[in-house]
């Protein structure tokens, strides 16, 4: 018998169970960033403080992803009053998610 299986011939160690665990880790990372950017539009509807720390910090995280959303689209997206940049980046989040679940073995 092979150190690397057990007495049922399976391997202890299966590269599919890895692959989803690490597939579940991205997914469950992504999820966390959507909750990151919702906070972020709720507490600018609400004109923060920008010397707070959990508004530096949610800026902090959330400021490169959407200002690379905003270099890509046009400017009628976000200089119009409203910025749908959060929207277009919870969209394509949300297309990432479901991409990865379909990887999922």
């Amino acid at each position: 018998m092979n150190d690397l299986t057990s007495a049922g011939d399976s391997p202890l160690f299966d590269g599919t169970s890895f692959l989803n665990g690490i597939l579940g880790l991205v997914d469950s990372l992504l999820a966390f960033y959507l909750i990151v950017i919702l906070a972020r539009v709720i507490i600018s509807w609400v004109n923060p403080d920008p010397y707070s720390r959990i508004v530096q910090i949610l800026c902090g995280l959330t400021d490169p992803a959407l200002n690379a959303v905003r270099r890509r689209l046009p400017a009628f997206f976000w200089s119009a009053g409203l910025d749908f940049t959060p929207l277009v980046l919870v969209l394509l989040l949300q297309v990432a998610r479901l991409f990865l679940g379909s990887l999922h073995l």
